[in-house]
């Protein structure tokens, strides 16, 4: 890339690159990283198609593209990340929030009291807690992690979102959780199975925290700690939603009624797959 291309040459150029490169979304990916790197919106980028490039920001752009084609995560790169409605700081030591986590959040505001005592199991980035505490002023929340450095995103992130006066976060591994009694359990733990993480999209296998990826030999391992403790963490009425993989519904709801949880429910999410289950403490 010369020092006299243009916002509008360097976009080209860079989203045939990576399309040669077989990125997923080569364009959106030129776009978003391009705009973040000259302090633009994605419609200022098309205000400032004339704008050349300074030998500077085309050697900054020129790292970010080559730590794209090695399929690291836009998120990554930009450092940060989108979940209900708030903006996220993100590293490699979080998984990166996914939209079909929005639908525990959803979930959960349906069934917690306006003053909840909330509890987040492996709450990473700490996007769960947050958007909990964001539209439950009146809850406190309880946010837990195995790994001490997701713990530190987690906190920057509820200073970032002015809901860390409220969200309490503390080491704790999902086989011992903390004693309660909560009005709620919410948690997206590790659910892949461990011989699918090698046939993983690259941006998912070679960048995420793999702490975060194992679910055991059949993606249910979290999910049985939790509902094995759920009725010793529980109030009465309060309830336990969990976040699931891809074809593992029916085997989680037998896991719920087993440790004698009432109402247990599956619930889509908006590409329509089963991706949370629940089920409430008698």
């Amino acid at each position: 890339m010369a020092e006299s291309w243009t916002v509008l040459k360097v976009l080209q150029w860079t989203e045939g690159y990576f399309r040669e490169r077989e990125i997923a979304e080569p364009r959106l990916d030129a776009q978003v990283l391009l705009a973040d790197q000259l302090g633009l919106d994605r419609v200022g980028l098309y205000v400032n198609f004339e704008r050349p490039l300074s030998p500077q920001e085309l050697a900054e752009f020129r790292q970010r593209v080559g730590r794209r084609v090695r399929h690291e995560p836009v998120q990554y790169i930009l450092g940060r990340s989108e979940f209900w409605s708030l903006t996220l700081r993100v590293t490699p030591a979080v998984l990166i929030p996914r939209a079909d986590t929005e639908v525990l959040v959803e979930e959960a505001l349906a069934r917690a009291p306006a003053a909840a005592n909330l509890l987040d199991v492996g709450t990473g980035s700490g996007a769960i807690a947050i958007a909990l505490a964001h539209e439950l002023p009146a809850a406190t929340v309880l946010a837990v992690d195995l790994s001490l450095e997701a713990l530190a995103v987690a906190a920057t992130n509820a200073q970032l979102n002015q809901v860390a006066d409220r969200i309490v976060f503390q080491r704790g591994d999902l086989t011992e959780l903390p004693a309660g009694p909560f009005d709620l359990i919410v948690s997206n733990p590790p659910y892949i199975p461990v011989g699918e993480i090698a046939a993983l999209m690259p941006e998912v296998r070679d960048f995420e925290p793999h702490l975060a990826l194992d679910g055991g030999a059949d993606g249910l391992a979290s999910v049985r700690h939790l509902a094995r403790q759920a009725p010793s963490r529980l109030r009465p009425g309060g309830w336990l939603l969990v976040e699931i993989g891809v074809g593992q519904a029916e085997a989680a709801k037998e896991l719920f009624l087993h440790a004698a949880l009432a109402e247990v429910f599956a619930r889509d999410d908006y590409a329509g797959i089963p991706r949370v289950v629940g089920g409430r403490k008698l």
